[in-house]
């Protein structure tokens, strides 16, 4: 079944990763054709052509054939391509509308209702809650988007999900336009990705799509303590609900002790298994946005249902994840901090004496944001990769900076070698892995299993 919306003729699908492998099984599977292409050539990308190549579709690895792309009816294109890419800008040109994979499994799931988390930091946790809530009162739903399962994957299920817990990078909002959730979550906003955007302005332009078909009925939860949140979505139509760690709030923490919403205790901080304060912002996200999404889910009976569910909720790998403690040292994975604002909340949360390891390949931002907090917190600082000088020179006047190069086995036996017992190793990078791992994933992975070698 074509659903309404997508044209008749060949659609082009960029990209054979897994998001854009599993929209044009998607649109295989409906009957269009499609033509799908990846500018690399390494085994995955092949197994997934190959495997596109044998439900119908027409397949480039290596290259991409600009002149069909120019006579496509639409490009779907997957969010690692950079707008300003060969294959993006011929399509442009030629007047061929350029979507993002999720606007098309959108189109396949007309029905389900959507809970759309953005924000710089913290939207991962967040929407990953999101979902863990809904499951926990009863409902069926789903975890997709930028958290790592294609919308697309859902869209294909036997069983339709009531409910899309759907997390969204600035990248995939840029060429998502007929999102229009039943809620919408902006989590916090700091600059990133300047090694894509040319300025933070840019950058925040992308995230203010997610308010691009708000009406009077739209709702909205966002961060009572972020300025740029609150200056974005001042003139936003529709009702805004704000959480906050330091007032009262639609959601808020009661006295440091407690988490209120709509009112009504939810837990108590010591049952949220989730390290620093940042993670009661994004508890309070999650719950306040399901609060709003239904008028079902603000009974005592749903906030018990809730409230039971979050106590379970433990951090999600990379992500502030305490790997373990050996010989007296923590040792805490936060390989998902790719950027300066993720780090500094890494950092104002320890409550150690702390080893911290940052670097990798350079996104643009200085360090200098980190100084204070490092000075509080930080015992020393082992900078590596290719970052590594930018870093000793942002730091060093504040920190004991020791720089070192792209051996992340040496890295981690300095950090040992620092270590005192009673101390923390924080590996929270402020940076982007590609200088020395595929991703973000490989290089926490790698500090989860160098942690516990010598345990």
């Amino acid at each position: 079944m074509m659903p309404a919306g997508l044209p008749s003729g060949e659609i082009a699908v960029l990209g054979l990763a897994r998001s854009g492998t599993a929209v044009a099984k998607l649109l295989l599977q409906a009957g269009h054709r499609v033509y799908a292409s990846d500018g690399g050539d390494s085994t995955p990308v092949r197994e997934n052509g190959n495997s596109l190549r044998s439900l119908g579709a027409r397949v480039d690895t290596g290259a991409h054939d600009l002149g069909r792309l120019e006579r496509a009816s639409m490009v779907v294109v997957s969010p690692g391509i950079e707008p300003s890419a060969a294959p993006v800008a011929v399509a442009r040109r030629a007047g061929v509308p350029v979507v993002s994979e999720i606007e098309i499994a959108l189109k396949f799931m007309p029905r389900a209702r959507v809970i759309a988390v953005t924000g710089t930091n913290g939207k991962t946790t967040t929407t990953a809650l999101i979902g863990h809530l809904l499951r926990g009162m009863g409902q069926n739903a789903v975890d997709a988007g930028n958290i790592g399962t294609p919308l697309s994957e859902v869209a294909m299920r036997t069983e339709p999900a009531e409910w899309i817990s759907l997390e969204m990078s600035s990248f995939q909002l840029h060429d998502t336009p007929g999102l229009a959730p039943v809620v919408g979550v902006l989590t916090n906003l700091t600059p990133d990705h300047l090694d894509r955007y040319q300025t933070a302005a840019d950058y925040y332009a992308d995230k203010s799509r997610l308010f691009a078909n708000a009406t009077d009925e739209s709702k909205w939860v966002v961060n009572a303590d972020d300025e740029r949140v609150l200056e974005m979505t001042n003139d936003v139509r529709g009702a805004k609900y704000g959480f906050s760690t330091r007032s009262r709030a639609h959601a808020w923490f009661d006295s440091g002790s407690s988490l209120r919403v709509l009112d009504e205790t939810l837990i108590d901080r010591g049952e949220l298994n989730l390290l620093g304060d940042h993670n009661v912002a994004n508890a309070l996200a999650a719950a306040l946005a399901i609060s709003v999404a239904d008028e079902r889910f603000r009974t005592e009976a749903a906030r018990m249902s809730m409230g039971k569910a979050m106590r379970t909720f433990n951090a999600l790998a990379h992500r502030l994840e305490l790997v373990g403690e050996f010989g007296g040292v923590q040792w805490i994975n936060d390989s998902k901090a790719t950027n300066v604002s993720s780090t500094l909340v890494a950092v104002e949360g320890m409550r150690r004496p702390t080893i911290l390891l940052i670097g990798g390949r350079h996104k643009g931002e200085p360090y200098t944001a980190l100084a204070g907090a490092v000075e509080r917190n930080v015992r020393t600082v082992i900078a590596y990769g290719e970052a590594a000088p930018i870093i000793e020179t942002d730091l060093g006047k504040t920190a004991t900076v020791e720089t070192m190069g792209k051996d992340f086995e040496a890295v981690m036996r300095r950090a040992r070698e620092l270590a005192k017992p009673g101390d923390a190793v924080l590996m929270s990078p402020a940076c982007s892995s590609f200088d020395m791992f595929s991703n973000y994933e490989e290089r926490g992975t790698r500090f989860r299993h160098l942690a516990g070698a010598a345990a």
